[in-house]
């Protein structure tokens, strides 16, 4: 269930990065719905060309005429197909999805709004609180579509800082090794679930939505929150807060977490978010670098160019469709300090750092050709009737 307030799903009229973008794909390209008009277009140039002073003013107004059209036709198909461009949203931006604009006159951001009929994210892996499409910030762009496929459906057809709850160990899924086939486990950030058969839980299957609990969200000018509660029946019952909110002040996202056990068993999981790093659009390669306060080590050799060097993993070539470079990463402490990831293109200056409040339980690495994940998790353990709280900073910069 979801409450639809008055403020709920108000979209403010987005800022900076899409209606810029909108604004240069209108003007750069004649949309499909208006080619009948392309002879009347070239018309209407050679009159510009060769017509007096007085034929010019008659010339502009047809210009007019025609300019129009072309802008309501854009408008009605909404951004064409596309990947992250630098200093934009993705040019693929859904717009026919609830959503909330946010800006504080630095950073501009469009964060997707939970909606289990209409919500761009619909999967059964990642919490559907906090995904955002977009991020801008001095015109460079961080966050955009990296997959080749959409179907909201689809367990990774999501974009943004994007966070998913597992198992104590890391691993599954909270209840699914106790449930049978057609019984129910829990996702925190999504719901109750089915499992479907006999197999090990897998991130990437589909597992039927049973019961999505009860969304409330509130935005405001700089800022989005997410409240989901939750009774399953299988004893796990809790009050997820969740809060996106850009700084006063600074060119930072703030990922304020609040979750409350009010159900009779222990909540104990591990969360990370993945990231899905989009920097201006720009493939994984030489000149991407990973930094971390701590010398990592990988429990596997990197493969397709991807490497180790002291307190960074960097790429000696760009990767290609279908490669990757993934890890287990080890090396950290239990220091929060050692929670610090940054993610650069040292040839443009372009970055952002991530850091936690808690320590590191864990770290995986992945990266394909269109994104960068440094993915860092944490260990919660929350007792009937406690309360955990978390806090996720991003700081972008372009030097």
């Amino acid at each position: 269930m979801i409450d639809r307030g008055a403020s709920l799903w108000k979209n403010p009229k987005p800022q900076g990065c899409c209606v810029q973008n909108r604004l240069q794909t209108c003007t750069a390209a004649i949309p499909s719905g208006i080619a009948g008009n392309t002879e009347s277009w070239v018309q209407a140039m050679n009159t510009l060309k060769f017509a007096s002073v007085r034929s010019f003013s008659l010339a502009f107004f047809v210009m007019a005429l025609l300019v129009i059209p072309v802008r309501a036709v854009w408008a009605a198909q909404g951004p064409a197909a596309g990947g992250a461009t630098a200093g934009t949203c993705p040019s693929n931006q859904q717009t026919d999805y609830p959503k909330a604009s946010i800006s504080n006159g630095q950073v501009n951001a469009e964060v997707y709004l939970p909606d289990a009929k209409s919500g761009y994210y619909r999967g059964s892996r990642f919490d559907w609180s906090g995904v955002v499409g977009c991020l801008a910030y001095k015109g460079h762009s961080y966050f955009g579509v990296w997959f080749p496929h959409y179907d909201p459906q689809l367990h990774d057809a999501i974009s943004g800082p994007v966070e998913e709850f597992r198992a104590a160990d890391g691993d599954g899924a909270m209840k699914y090794d106790q449930a049978k086939p057609g019984e129910p486990f829990v996702k925190l950030g999504i719901g109750v679930l089915r499992r479907v058969d006999d197999s090990p839980f897998k991130f990437s299957n589909a597992y039927p939505l049973i019961d999505g609990g009860k969304w409330t969200v509130r935005t405001g000018p700089s800022s989005v929150t997410f409240k989901q509660i939750l009774k399953s029946p299988v004893g796990i019952a809790y009050a997820y807060k969740k809060t996106l909110k850009l700084d006063a002040h600074e060119p930072v996202l703030i990922l304020e977490h609040e979750l409350k056990n009010t159900g009779k068993e222990t909540i104990e999981t591990q969360v990370y978010n993945h990231d899905f790093y989009v920097l201006d659009g720009e493939p994984t390669g030489p000149g991407m670098v990973v930094r971390f306060p701590f010398a990592p080590k990988s429990d596997k050799n990197f493969e397709n160019g991807g490497r180790i060097d002291g307190k960074q993993i960097v790429f000696d070539r760009e990767l290609q469709t279908g490669e990757s470079v993934f890890g287990q990463i080890t090396g950290f402490s239990g220091s929060t300090s050692d929670f610090d990831f940054v993610v650069e293109n040292s040839r443009t200056g372009v970055g952002v750092e991530e850091t936690a409040d808690l320590p590191l339980s864990r770290i995986v690495f992945w990266s394909i050709r269109t994104t960068i994940c440094p993915e860092g998790y944490v260990h919660l353990k929350i007792a009937p009737g406690e309360i955990a709280h978390w806090t996720i900073r991003y700081r972008f910069y372009a030097k």
